[in-house]
């Protein structure tokens, strides 16, 4: 399956717009909401706040925190909510997870800074707990380095795919021992260098650890433009994808899939803005659609 996604705003002051742009996007028979996850910041919303109400509001349409700040949430406890969510929501839930970024905004919520190899090592603890606590089964007793739990008993749901967005060299191997999809940092795509040199960690890692790396989806951020006309260039001189008339995004999309065997794609605007109504419409209404039918053939 290809998911189609679109990024919506965690902005306190877009609540109107982004509760209908939810209810529109999965009227559209798009695939994710996705929001992204900054507690410290006052004037944005929780990330598990606000996607628990987007489902609530829709029918169809899974939700992903992208990707969930572990530090600030405890393995058992995200998966707690995760579980509850599904559960909810008739499993309309992926679990995006990270090692945490912004370490001087993480401390100032009181939770301890990590080093970088202390951080990777807690993400992947976390990543193996939580897959743990879902899909019924005995007890977990979990005994590790950052994170413990005595006899607790798994939820019942099964727990989500988990999609990471590693970005380093030690987190991309986490993701390719115990994850199941990877969103690629800086809205890199299929075309980067940063995918280049990362993916083949991925599967390497995947392999070593006796998994098939088929098995670890790429979903890509995909920011850009949807015009009304068609643009002389899609992609800037460096590379990076500019946008384009609907067709020349399905082109796009559609070669991104057959070629280099991409999952899926979550919109942005620009710069990684939340896109507007009409481009919204665009990529729900003729983009989707259409790749989602080039690609069946």
């Amino acid at each position: 399956m290809t998911h189609f996604g679109i990024g919506v705003s965690t902005a306190v002051a877009d609540v109107a717009a982004t509760l209908k742009l939810a209810e529109r996007a999965d009227r559209a028979g798009l695939d994710l909401l996705t929001v992204s996850d900054h507690p410290y910041y006052a004037d944005r919303l929780d990330a598990y706040a606000e996607i628990g109400v987007l489902l609530g509001r829709t029918r169809r349409i899974s939700g992903l925190v992208s990707v969930t700040n572990l530090p600030t949430r405890p393995a058992p406890m995200l998966a707690r909510t995760v579980s509850s969510l599904s559960e909810l929501t008739g499993g309309r839930i992926v679990l995006g997870m990270g090692v945490g970024g912004l370490w001087d905004d993480i401390a100032r919520l009181g939770f301890t800074k990590l080093t970088p190899g202390q951080a990777v090592r807690a993400f992947e603890e976390g990543i193996r707990l939580v897959k743990l606590l879902g899909g019924g089964g005995d007890p977990v007793t979990f005994d590790g380095e950052f994170h413990q739990v005595t006899n607790l008993e798994p939820a019942a749901a099964p727990m989500p795919p988990v999609w990471t967005g590693s970005v380093g060299p030690k987190s991309l191997a986490v993701t390719g021992r115990v994850a199941d999809g990877w969103m690629p940092g800086h809205a890199a795509d299929w075309l980067s260098e940063r995918y280049r040199t990362s993916r083949p960690i991925i599967d390497k890692a995947a392999v070593d650890a006796g998994r098939d790396p088929a098995d670890i989806a790429t979903v890509y951020n995909f920011p850009g433009r949807i015009t009304a006309e068609p643009l002389p260039k899609t992609r800037a001189d460096d590379g990076r994808w500019i946008g384009g008339s609907p067709a020349q995004w399905i082109e796009e999309l559609t070669g991104a899939v057959l070629e280099h065997g991409a999952a899926g794609f979550v919109l942005f605007g620009p710069g990684g803005s939340t896109p507007d109504e009409t481009a919204a419409a665009r990529w729900a209404e003729e983009i989707v659609p259409a790749v989602r039918e080039a690609v069946a053939k």
